[in-house]
């Protein structure tokens, strides 16, 4: 089974559902600005991605900008500020079983397929 973490008004998320859609036919679709996401789900999804947290914050998102660019803040600090504010977090995030990959651009999925 594949998991995608998908915003379906991000087109980058989009794509990366339709092209997992094309490839296989087991997909869990997690929406997690509508859900929302945990500290304990977050940071099992950044081990699984190999990445530090401030690695998957959308730079580009007004909010970041305006609220936490140029500030210093500890992991844990952006693990607790990505999941009170998900949009933050870089999409689409496709998991299968241990390994989890950044789905932008779509290429990077096939890692997993």
């Amino acid at each position: 089974m594949i998991t995608i973490y998908h915003n379906p008004g991000c087109k980058k998320s989009r794509e990366g559902l339709q092209y997992l859609q094309q490839k296989t036919g087991e997909i869990e679709i997690r929406n997690y600005l509508k859900d929302g996401i945990s500290v304990p789900e977050l940071k099992d999804l950044l081990m699984k991605l190999n990445k530090l947290p401030h690695d998957m914050v959308r730079t580009q998102e007004s909010d970041y900008k305006t609220r936490f660019k140029g500030k210093n803040f500890t992991d844990d600090e952006w693990v607790k500020i990505m999941t009170e504010n998900p949009r933050l977090i870089k999409r689409p995030i496709v998991i299968r079983n241990y390994k989890a990959v950044w789905g932008d651009p779509v290429a990077n999925i096939d890692v997993l397929i």
